[in-house]
């Protein structure tokens, strides 16, 4: 197909608008889809958030960018070269929006899914294009992560990977490839094993969350930011690893459940930020700050990778 100059972002929620916001300083025009107006209010409230940020990271800006605003899918959809879903994570929700989205757009307009999961080859499996459908899945917060992972389903097209991926330089990201499609992608697998053992460490009365999370800020999160886990091996040497490997591998966690860390505190409706506590308790002055507080902090170590060739 010819370059994407039209996108359409197929449900707001939590990471839509800064998905569109990126995609506007890229030079698309991006047209946010929502069933009704107070979820496009917010989404117009997260938009202007994640224009601010990009502003404070700065970069490249293309002209010619814009965003606007639809409870109806059907005129978002019209004359898109690309479509972004980002609706709930479950399987017959994005198999319902994906045949809506083939009845509306041209037959070469790439259909992506922001999926943190499910298979793209069950995504596509009844559509009549399927080598179209191409899971693009972004970090979240999207406007300060710049790394999207791109999946391709048992049919999907070189084209459309090409085409994916031409977009995701265009706005001055990184593309992460998989070669094939596995449950939760590469980044949600390695970060789901990171907490199976956080977690672990903490019901097994080793470390209290507190610490545990020093441990990781300061004692890999820190390192890892610069060198990352296939470099680190490396540096510490294959046959480091793999004399420590050799007898800590079995006593790491291999729990196929859930932590019941976890379980314990969403029975009790302790589920985080979300309801003003979880493994950590919020006053409400601290909800109000962390998310501007945290941001400022992202900005900055984005900033400080990008300025380095490591």
């Amino acid at each position: 197909m010819s370059e994407i100059n039209k996108a359409a972002v197929i449900g707001t929620g939590t990471m839509g608008p800064g998905m569109g916001a990126v995609l506007e300083r890229g030079g698309i025009e991006v047209t946010l889809f929502d069933v009704s107006e107070e979820a496009l209010e917010k989404a117009r409230q997260g938009v202007e958030i994640a224009r601010g940020i990009l502003e404070r990271l700065g970069g490249d800006r293309t002209e010619g960018g814009s965003i606007s605003f639809e409870t109806d899918m059907d005129a978002a959809l019209k004359g898109a070269d690309i479509v972004l879903e980002a609706v709930p994570e479950k399987l017959e929700i994005k198999k319902e929006v994906f045949a809506k989205f083939e009845q509306v757009v041209a037959d070469d307009a790439i259909l992506t899914s922001n999926t943190s999961g499910i298979p793209i080859t069950k995504i596509a499996e009844d559509l009549k294009h399927p080598g179209r459908v191409v899971g693009m899945h972004w970090s979240n917060p999207p406007a300060l992560i710049p790394m999207i992972e791109v999946i391709p389903g048992d049919q999907t097209s070189e084209a459309a990977i090409e085409a994916t991926k031409a977009l995701i330089d265009r706005v001055g990201y990184h593309t992460s490839q998989l070669k094939k499609e596995v449950p939760g992608f590469v980044e949600n697998r390695v970060l789901y094993a990171i907490m199976r053992e956080c977690l672990a460490l903490v019901d097994e009365g080793v470390v209290g969350a507190e610490e545990l999370d020093l441990n990781v800020k300061w004692g890999i999160g820190y390192k890892l930011s610069v060198i990352p886990p296939m470099q680190l091996l490396d540096v510490a040497g294959l046959d480091i690893y793999e004399s420590v490997a050799s007898y800590l591998n079995s006593d790491i966690s291999t729990e196929s459940g859930v932590s019941e860390t976890i379980t314990k505190l969403t029975a009790e409706g302790k589920l985080g930020l979300k309801t003003g506590g979880g493994l950590f308790e919020y006053t409400d002055e601290e909800l109000a700050e962390l998310p501007g507080k945290r941001a400022a902090a992202l900005i900055a170590v984005r900033k400080t990778l990008d300025s380095q060739d490591v």
